[in-house]
């Protein structure tokens, strides 16, 4: 290698990065471009008037609205454009910085912990050829999102300036999320831990964002520490401006020169930051699958329940700006012939259903991780020792199951703890605790689901991520879009009652408990007969 420059074979590393990504980012673009141009439609036959849209804008200062949405621009005259920028830009943003930062860490910093990056570094590849082939491709997988997202809103009308802006918007945020990776990729030698680091800033720019929404509705100063809020702040099919772009350029130019600084100073393969040294000798819950499995999803439940408390606190306080709404336009609960009480209830409700979908997340990616020992050869070590696979795969499912019931206790008691301290009443707490728990069933028929793939068809197994992502759509767009009734059954989250607000219904509940001890079942048959990385 020596004479090749520290650029040497970028343009062959980021054509072979295009190839490998092809698919994912072709699926990206067109879900998140088909949404766009679907949301649009389906608005603009659910609201056909003016009459109609100021009906849905009067309903903008609801927190719990502001928090999933973004800062209410145009509210007082409520047009088209404007009206789907409130609904879905802030759905459009998050879910192309999460397909950034994945992108990211798995050029970055799982191709080094795998030990490919060693093999490639030994021809004439230059040390800095690499990082800059995977955030060139991860650039270009952006700008087709965002062309997509133009693209989107043209053809259903409502093309222009303001359709390229939030095209260019998409894609710069999608970007400075994926710098924040590279920069994590640096501090960690694990890919899980890198990618988790940046999905816990994007969770606080959500978070933030939502809060400094909440306190003021067209964004306060708060908002501005988030790089969410610049790309809302443009304040599209309103009053267009430009300016607020270049602070997520400007961040994103100096989280990749940091990114380029500490890759500098640590060595191929490892991490700023150093993993500790294990213990000299195991503890003997290691002996056991379900010891070893908790062991290895400790780090990432820890990290997405720290994040879902956080969440549900920062939720449930909401709920002091909900009475403030009250006091402010009274005539409202006249309007909708319902007390302050039910209103807070409702609202709490929403919230829960929304943590849920954070605990849907979190175990399908636990079930997933067995595909990845699998992948990995660190199940064939396991299974050699004489333990049988079904108790493996069914050890490693008791934990899964078991932390997801943690999860959701921990979120509904989180939650409740917020909207306790609002309103002085510490009931909440154990209501919305108990009414976390109806979603158990929902969680683990998802998780049977994931099992069920990875048990009968290993390679498919990702298309479980499919069905979290239609439970997400349907929460967030379901009922604002009107989708049939068939359509949003698919989601089992919709499928359970929306408690403490709505009397729990046996019949659902007891369903999706019955498919979730099936497809685990399934699940068990299919691991046992079939062969390992198949």
């Amino acid at each position: 290698m020596r004479g090749a420059g520290p650029w040497a074979a970028t343009g062959r590393l980021f054509r072979l990065n295009l190839r490998l990504d092809r698919m994912r980012v072709l699926v990206w673009t067109l879900a998140i471009s088909g949404t766009v141009w679907a949301t649009v439609r389906a608005l603009e036959q659910t609201f056909p008037d003016g009459q109609s849209r100021q009906a849905r804008a009067a309903l903008l200062d609801n927190p719990s609205a502001i928090m999933m949405t973004g800062p209410a621009f145009g509210a007082d005259d409520y047009t088209l454009g404007a009206m789907t920028v409130n609904e879905l830009s802030l759905s459009i943003l998050v879910a192309t910085a999460v397909m950034s930062i994945l992108l990211v860490s798995r050029h970055v910093r799982a191709e080094e912990e795998s030990g490919r990056l060693e093999v490639v570094r030994a021809l004439p590849v230059g040390r800095f050829a690499p990082p800059a082939a995977a955030l060139a491709a991860v650039a270009v997988a952006d700008a087709a999102v965002g062309a997509g997202v133009t693209a989107g809103l043209s053809a259903a009308g409502l093309g222009g300036f303001d359709a390229v802006a939030w095209g260019l918007a998409t894609a710069l945020t999608g970007l400075a999320f994926g710098a924040v990776a590279a920069v994590t990729a640096q501090l960690s030698e694990h890919a899980r831990a890198a990618s988790g680091m940046a999905l816990a800033v994007l969770g606080a720019a959500f978070l933030v964002r939502g809060i400094g929404d909440v306190v003021e509705p067209t964004g306060s100063w708060l908002s501005w520490f988030s790089p969410i809020a610049w790309a809302q702040q443009t304040r599209l099919y309103v009053d267009l401006r430009w300016w607020p772009l270049a602070p997520t350029a400007a961040l994103t130019a100096a989280l990749l020169t940091t990114a380029v600084l500490l890759g500098r100073r640590r060595d191929l393969g490892a991490g700023l930051w150093p993993g500790r040294p294990g213990p000299a000798t195991a503890r003997g819950s290691l002996r056991s699958a379900a010891g070893l499995a908790r062991r290895l999803l400790r780090g990432t439940f820890l990290g997405w329940t720290a994040g879902l408390v956080l969440f549900g606190v920062a939720f449930g306080t909401l709920a002091e700006s909900l009475e403030d709404s009250i006091e402010d336009i009274p005539s409202i609960t006249e309007m909708l012939a319902v007390d302050l009480d039910a209103l807070t209830e409702s609202f709490a409700a929403s919230m829960l259903s929304f943590l849920v979908l954070g605990v849907l997340a979190l175990a399908v990616s636990a079930v997933l991780r067995l595909r990845g020992e699998e992948d990995a050869g660190r199940t064939a070590l396991v299974l050699s020792a004489g333990l049988p696979r079904a108790r493996w795969l069914l050890g490693w499912l008791a934990v899964v199951g078991a932390q997801s019931l943690v999860a959701l206790v921990l979120s509904g008691a989180a939650l409740g703890a917020g909207v306790s301290a609002t309103t002085g009443d510490p009931g909440w707490i154990a209501d919305l605790t108990l009414a976390a728990l109806a979603y158990a069933p929902a969680v683990l028929a998802v998780s049977g689901l994931a099992a069920a793939l990875v048990g009968l068809a290993p390679r498919a197994a990702a298309l479980s991520w499919a069905v979290v992502a239609w439970t997400v759509f349907v929460s967030w767009f379901g009922m604002l879009l009107d989708m049939p009734e068939w359509a949003m059954s698919l989601s089992p989250v919709h499928l359970t009652p929306l408690v403490p607000s709505e009397d729990p219904q046996a019949a659902p509940l007891l369903g999706l408990s019955a498919a979730a001890l099936v497809l685990v079942a399934v699940a068990a048959a299919g691991f046992r007969r079939r062969g390992l990385l198949t």
